[in-house]
C-alpha cells in the first residue's frame, strides 16, 4: 500500500522544518522540539466543559493527571472514564502535546477522559512509567466520585508508548486487583522489547518515527538489555494474555511498530479476548495527531469513539 498523499503533505512539511532527528538532541531538547512540533501539527484543540489539572500520590513521587469532562453532568449523572496514556517513547510527550485528542475523544465517547503525565526517561528508567500508570488507573477509580465520574465504568487507552502502558496496565489489573477496563484501546502500541520485526527495518526511515529514534528511546528507558526480555517492558512476551479486557488495537501500514501491534492483537485472540485490529495501510506512526489534515486521521478517532460509546453502553 503506497502513503495516502495527505499523510504524504505532512511528511513533506517535517522534512522541511528545522529540526534534527531526536537521536541526535539531549532528551530535554527532544521534549523542547516535539513540543513546538505538536503545537504546530496536531488537530486543533476542541472546547470541552471542564478542564482540571491535578497531582496525585504515586510511589515514585506525584504523578500529575488533567481531567477532561465534556458537558456539564445533569443531577446525580455519573460519566464514564477514559484512561489515556500519551506516547513519546518513554522519553518525551506530556499532557499537553495530546491535550487536544484527549479533547475530541472526551467530546466524541462522551465520557470523561483523565491523562496521564507518568514518569520519563532517562530520569525515570523502566519501569517507572508502567508503574505510574498502574497506580495512577487505580487511583481514577477509585476517587471516580470526586470529579463526577462512574468508576465502575472504566476504559483505558494508549498511543505508542502510552500503548504499551495502557497493556502492561490492563494486565496488572488482572493479577493485582482493580477496576478492570471495559475496553483497552492500544493505538500503534509498544509491544516487544527489541526493534526486530520486518516493519522496523521497512520503514526505518523517512516515516516520522525511525529506527535511530527508537534505539535511542529504548536506550534511555531501559537500566539494562535484559529489561527488553521482561513482559512489563513488552507484553507481547507475555505467558498468560487471558481474562483481558476486549480490545482495539490500530495500527499504520508505514509504521515500523506495525507489526508488533498485529502480533499483539493476534496474541490476545488466541487468549481468547475479543479484538479488532485496524490496520490503516496508507498511513504512519502518530496519524491520529494530524486528524485536521489527514482523512485516515479522523476517522480513527471516530472508530475510538464508537468503540468506546458501545463499550460504556454494555453494547
Amino acid at each position: 500500500m503506497t502513503l495516502d498523499p495527505q499523510i504524504e503533505y505532512v511528511l513533506g512539511l517535517v522534512a522541511n522544518s528545522p529540526y534534527p532527528e531526536f537521536h541526535t538532541l539531549s532528551p530535554a531538547r527532544a521534549r523542547e522540539i516535539f513540543e513546538d512540533t505538536a503545537a504546530a501539527l496536531n488537530i486543533r484543540p476542541e472546547d470541552v466543559y471542564r478542564v482540571e489539572d491535578r497531582r496525585i500520590d504515586g510511589a515514585g513521587g506525584d504523578i500529575p493527571i488533567r481531567i477532561y469532562t465534556p458537558r456539564k453532568p445533569a443531577e446525580d449523572e455519573k460519566l464514564p472514564i477514559l484512561v489515556f496514556n500519551h506516547g513519546g517513547g518513554f522519553v518525551i510527550g506530556s499532557l499537553d502535546s495530546y491535550d487536544s485528542l484527549c479533547r475530541a475523544l472526551a467530546n466524541r465517547a462522551a465520557c470523561i477522559v483523565v491523562s496521564v503525565d507518568y514518569r520519563l526517561a532517562p530520569e525515570h528508567k523502566f519501569p517507572a512509567a508502567v508503574d505510574d500508570g498502574l497506580e495512577a488507573y487505580r487511583w481514577i477509580g477509585g476517587h471516580a466520585a470526586e470529579f463526577d465520574a462512574d468508576g465502575g465504568r472504566m476504559a483505558i487507552a494508549g498511543d505508542s508508548a502510552g500503548g504499551n502502558v495502557a497493556a502492561v496496565t490492563a494486565i496488572g489489573i488482572r493479577d493485582e486487583g482493580g477496576i478492570a477496563p471495559l475496553l483497552q484501546i492500544l493505538i500503534y502500541p509498544v509491544t516487544d522489547g527489541t526493534p526486530k520485526t520486518p516493519s522496523h527495518h521497512e520503514f526505518a526511515e523517512g516515516r516520522l518515527l525511525t529506527r535511530a529514534n527508537i534505539l535511542w528511546f529504548y536506550d534511555h528507558y531501559m537500566t539494562n538489555p535484559e529489561d527488553a526480555e521482561n513482559p512489563r517492558f513488552a507484553p507481547l512476551l507475555a505467558e498468560d494474555l487471558t481474562g483481558l479486557a476486549p480490545a482495539l488495537v490500530i495500527v499504520a501500514g508505514h509504521d515500523p511498530l506495525r507489526d508488533e501491534g498485529i502480533a499483539y492483537a493476534e496474541r490476545l485472540r488466541q487468549a481468547g479476548a475479543v479484538v479488532e485490529l485496524s490496520n490503516y495501510e496508507g498511513m504512519v506512526h502518530g496519524f491520529l495527531s494530524f486528524a485536521d489534515a489527514v482523512d485516515q486521521g479522523r476517522a480513527a478517532i471516530e472508530q475510538v469513539a464508537a468503540a468506546l460509546r458501545a463499550a460504556f453502553s454494555g453494547r
